[in-house]
């Protein structure tokens, strides 16, 4: 009997073979690699990553899929299959060499963010990471200062890493189809950060509350952080907006706070 598509776990299976073909073609794999796929469903893309012989992990947290999926790839070697929650999944454990990890998967949209975030708190391991996602998240990971799609989740993912929209995916390509664009975005984690910051934690709180109030100017947003004075001394304009304040000048931000009120 065929896998029903599970609305609590947002799942909307892949199944459109140009836009896998795609994928592939925009990942560039060797064989030598170790590649993870989070929620894989029912291995439309599981299928041709094996075929290239590279090793694979997958964590699903779905365990008639899990089922499915062992039942499906048994021969292979190349194969390990996780029953899991990406969200508490420890990625660590599965780096054993100096390879770093390569990650892939189509993500339901109510745990994108916080497992983007789960990810990157480990983000030396990883090499980089091609992920589906609604095109409205991708949009605002790779969102510029002075664009209304500029916010929190821009400032700190591109804090971390490099985003990249690859091309958008029609919601045809899915069964079943959802009522939303979606795209492929690729992510390279820096090796150097592009700014020196005291703590993630810090940068988070500075932009967390001057996004929290986005209509406002930061001289209002962020006035029991700092006040018009310091945030002008920092070579910074008090009466913009969150959204025109660059990842830099949050950073200066962020460090004075750390400097003068840790």
């Amino acid at each position: 009997m065929a896998h029903q598509a599970r609305k609590r776990f947002g799942q909307n299976f892949l199944q459109d073979h140009n836009v896998i073909n795609q994928i592939l073609s925009s990942i560039q794999i060797e064989k030598n690699q170790h590649w993870v796929e989070i929620g894989p469903g029912q291995g439309a893309l599981t299928q041709p990553l094996l075929d290239q012989g590279m090793r694979l992990d997958i964590v699903e947290l779905d365990r008639d899929l899990v089922t499915l999926l062992r039942d499906k790839f048994s021969q292979y070697s190349n194969l390990t299959i996780h029953s899991g929650d990406a969200l508490k999944f420890d990625f660590q454990s599965l780096v054993q060499t100096t390879c770093k990890l390569r990650i892939i998967g189509n993500l339901p949209y109510n745990i994108s963010t916080p497992l983007l975030f789960h990810l990157l708190s480990n983000a030396g391991m990883i090499e980089d990471m091609h992920f589906m996602l609604q095109k409205e998240v991708v949009d605002r990971i790779c969102a510029a200062p002075g664009s209304k799609k500029y916010g929190r989740l821009s400032v700190m993912i591109q804090y971390h890493c490099h985003g990249e929209l690859l091309f958008d995916v029609p919601p045809e390509s899915f069964s079943p189809i959802p009522k939303v664009m979606s795209a492929i975005v690729r992510l390279v984690p820096h090796l150097q950060p592009p700014v020196n910051i005291p703590s993630v934690t810090i940068l988070n709180k500075v932009v967390t509350h001057a996004f929290s109030q986005r209509r406002k100017t930061i001289r209002n947003s962020l006035k029991k952080l700092l006040n018009e004075q310091q945030i002008n001394a920092l070579g910074i304009n008090p009466k913009a907006r969150a959204e025109e304040i660059t990842l830099l000048e949050f950073a200066k931000l962020a460090n004075f706070i750390n400097a003068n009120y840790q």
